[in-house]
């Protein structure tokens, strides 16, 4: 067996249409179940500094990598210059230890947070598991084998389009080292992972706001003054 067209072209192609085909169902069928499912109300500091961290890091991460999905030529020259090139990686580096650490400390609130304990999940912690193991991968990526702004759209731009034009090619992911091909491997299972955990709220958009009647909240401020007026129902009698 072929392990690389298992895990490359096989198991991504499952993967997708699994996050495909179980999100529209929940969309469809059990909308009430998307939900982020908030715990802000059980303990706030924690939450507070690894959502910020997490959120803005993994967000600016994956810009970056849609970057150099879709443009290609403009990433390549840019990075002909080695200042903008070395300016770019220290970039990506630093985002990458601010989501990281953003992921440590979620992963740390819910297993030492009592009353979030209550609330956790399995699957939340499958889901902050696989994202600290991407996060963790990645650094290693970056820092062991650099400039990965400047392979990626050599090796894994043709890769990913490959993929999704229906002509995967695996030859450009054989030569890989196993950490590069784990932190591959990891995200697409983060994609069949994705529609059955709470990730799922990303996709869920408030679209019927937009066309939805006005709520108009009228305030009735003379029954306001007149209960103020009311006396007591217990009136305390002094002496």
């Amino acid at each position: 067996m072929d392990w690389n067209i298992l895990f490359f072209v096989v198991f991504p192609y499952l993967s997708l249409a699994a996050c495909v085909s179980v999100t529209i169902y929940r969309a469809v069928y059990r909308p009430f179940t998307i939900s982020s499912l908030s715990s802000q109300l059980l303990e706030r500091k924690k939450l507070f500094w690894g959502n910020i961290s997490f959120h803005w890091g993994i967000n600016l991460v994956l810009l970056g990598h849609l970057g150099a999905l879709l443009l290609p030529k403009g990433l390549t020259l840019w990075n002909g210059e080695p200042l903008r090139l070395y300016l770019l990686e220290a970039t990506g580096l630093a985002l990458g230890i601010w989501a990281t650490a953003g992921m440590v400390i979620l992963l740390y609130r819910r297993l030492t947070e009592a009353r979030v304990k209550v609330v956790t999940t399995p699957m939340d912690l499958i889901v902050l598991g696989l994202l600290l193991l991407s996060g963790v991968t990645g650094l290693l990526t970056a820092t062991v084998y650099r400039f990965g702004s400047y392979w990626f759209t050599g090796v894994f731009t043709p890769y990913l389009l490959g993929l999704l034009t229906l002509q995967p090619n695996t030859a450009l992911v054989a030569p890989l080292p196993w950490i590069i091909k784990l932190h591959v491997i990891n995200f697409f299972v983060m994609l069949a992972v994705f529609p059955f955990s709470r990730l799922v709220h990303i996709v869920a958009f408030p679209l019927e706001y937009l066309t939805r009647p006005w709520q108009v909240v009228i305030a009735n401020r003379q029954a306001d003054r007149l209960s103020a007026n009311q006396p007591s129902a217990n009136p305390i009698h002094k002496p």
